[in-house]
């Protein structure tokens, strides 16, 4: 009987750290989701950060700017692949 006590002891310990650990993996891969589609913001490093307004062509080419209180990040990509980016204060 006491046998039987100390192994039921032990394999209810190991389902119990087995149920923390899988807890703690589902807890960190809620932290990595992406905002949702239609909010006008990201949260990156616990801080709301406003998302690029990115604009895409048929051709694959994209353009977006980002503000930066009184500057403006402009960033481009050509359909051939080449990459542009300069930024503008005003």
């Amino acid at each position: 009987m006491k046998r039987v006590s100390k192994t039921a002891l032990l394999i209810g310990f190991a389902v119990v750290a087995g149920a923390g650990f899988a807890g703690a993996a589902i807890a960190q891969d809620r932290n990595t989701q992406s905002t949702p589609k239609g909010w006008n913001y990201e949260i990156k490093d616990g801080k709301r950060v406003p998302k690029a307004d990115r604009k895409v062509n048929a051709d694959g080419s994209w353009r977006e700017e980002v503000r930066q209180g009184s500057c403006v990040t402009i960033k481009e990509k050509t359909a051939n692949g080449e990459y542009r980016e300069t930024r503008r204060c005003d």
